[in-house]
C-alpha cells in the first residue's frame, strides 16, 4: 500500500508533465495507440471507457456535503452554471467565425464549449486558495445538466456547419458521465469506509486514463495537429483564458467573494476536454477532435499558472517601475 501511495504522490506531482509526455510519444510512436484506439471493451471505445472511469471515481468522491452548496448557495451556483453554458459555448462560436476556422475545426471548438466544467477545476480551485465547495458543486450541476444542455447548444450553435445528432449524443453523455457517476454515488453509499481507506489509491485511476486519453487523441491526429497551424492553437487558448476573464468578471459582478470569484474563474475557463474528444466522435472526422486534444494540454497547463497566481505563489517583479519611479521623482528634484 505504501507504493501505491507513492506512485498516487508521483502521478499527482508531475500531471502536466507526464500529459505532455505522453502528447509527445504520442506524435513520436503512434501506432500503439493507434491499436490500442481499435479495442472496443464493454463495445464501447477505450476514450469513452477512460472517461466512465474518471465519471466514477468522480462519483466516489462526492459526499452528501457535496450537494449542500447547491442549497446553501444556490445563487453561486445558478450564476456559475449559467456562465459555464452561455459564456463558453457562444465563445467558441465567435472565435470560430473570427479566425474563419474550417466547419469541422469550428464544430470542435463549439463542442468543447458546450461541455460541462473539468474535475482538474477542483483540484486548480484547491491550489488557487479558491472556494473548493462551490467548485465542486458547480462542476457536479453542469455535469449533471449536461446530457440535456451540451446535445441542444451543439446543436443550436454548430447546427449550420454539420448535422447534429442530439439524441445520440445525449445518450452518449448519459453512458459515460451520468451512469457512472451515480455508480459510483451508490458505491460510496454502501462502501463509505473503505472508498475512505483507499481514497489516495482511488486518484491513480482518473490521472492514469487522462494521460492515456491524451496519447489516444494525439496519435490519431498527429499529421492535423502538427498542420493545423497556429490559427486552432490561438483560438482554443484564447477560448480558455477568455473563460478565465469572463468568468471572474461575472463573478465580480454578481457580488462574488473573492474565493468565489476564483472558483467561477477557473470552472468557467477549464471545460471537460475529454468529454468532447468522446463526443466528436459522431461527426466521424479526425478533425472534430483537434480543438479537445489541443485543449487537453492547454487547460492543464494555464490553469496551473492561473491558480498559482491566485494563490500567490506567482509574483510579478515590478521593481523596475518602482527605479522609474525614483528616477522620476529625482529628476523633478533637480
Amino acid at each position: 500500500m505504501r507504493f501505491v501511495n507513492k506512485l498516487s504522490d508521483f502521478l499527482g506531482k508531475y500531471f502536466i508533465g507526464l500529459v505532455v509526455a505522453m502528447a509527445i510519444v504520442a506524435l513520436v510512436l503512434p501506432q500503439p495507440f493507434l491499436t490500442l484506439g481499435k479495442m472496443k471493451p464493454f463495445g464501447q471505445p477505450i476514450v469513452n471507457v477512460g472517461l466512465g472511469v474518471i465519471m466514477f471515481v468522480m462519483g466516489l468522491t462526492l459526499k452528501v456535503e457535496d450537494f449542500k452548496v447547491v442549497f446553501t448557495k444556490p445563487k453561486e451556483v445558478l450564476v456559475g452554471c449559467t456562465a459555464q453554458f452561455v459564456v463558453m459555448p457562444f465563445l467558441g462560436y465567435f472565435l470560430a467565425k473570427v479566425f474563419h476556422l474550417p466547419s469541422e475545426l469550428a464544430v470542435g471548438l463549439v463542442l468543447l464549449g458546450t461541455c460541462p466544467g473539468g474535475t482538474a477545476s477542483n483540484v486548480m480551485t484547491y491550489l488557487a486558495k479558491g472556494d473548493v465547495a462551490l467548485s465542486v458543486g458547480m462542476t457536479t450541476v453542469s455535469t449533471l445538466l449536461s446530457p440535456l444542455l451540451t446535445p441542444a447548444l451543439t446543436l443550436f450553435l454548430a447546427g449550420q456547419w454539420v448535422e447534429v445528432n442530439a439524441m445520440a449524443m445525449f445518450l452518449s453523455i448519459v453512458q459515460v458521465v451520468l451512469v457512472p457517476i451515480l455508480l459510483g454515488l451508490v458505491v460510496h453509499y454502501f462502501l463509505d469506509d473503505l472508498v475512505t481507506k483507499y481514497s489516495k489509491a482511488l486518484v491513480i485511476l482518473p490521472i492514469v486514463s487522462i494521460i492515456l486519453i491524451m496519447g489516444l487523441c494525439v496519435a490519431p491526429n498527429k499529421t492535423n495537429l502538427m498542420n493545423s497551424g497556429v490559427y486552432l492553437v490561438l483560438a482554443v487558448c484564447l477560448h480558455n483564458w477568455g473563460g478565465f476573464l469572463l468568468g471572474y468578471l461575472v463573478g465580480e459582478f454578481s457580488g462574488m467573494t473573492d474565493a468565489q470569484k476564483k472558483a467561477l474563474s477557473i470552472e468557467v475557463g477549464l471545460q471537460n476536454s475529454g468529454l468532447a474528444v468522446g463526443l466528436s466522435a459522431q461527426f466521424n472526422n479526425p478533425l472534430c477532435t483537434l480543438p479537445a486534444a489541443v485543449a487537453t494540454v492547454s487547460h492543464q497547463l494555464s490553469g496551473s499558472v492561473l491558480a498559482n497566481v491566485f494563490s500567490g505563489n506567482v509574483n510579478f517583479n515590478l521593481e523596475f517601475l518602482k527605479l522609474r519611479k525614483v528616477k522620476v521623482v529625482k529628476t523633478k528634484v533637480q
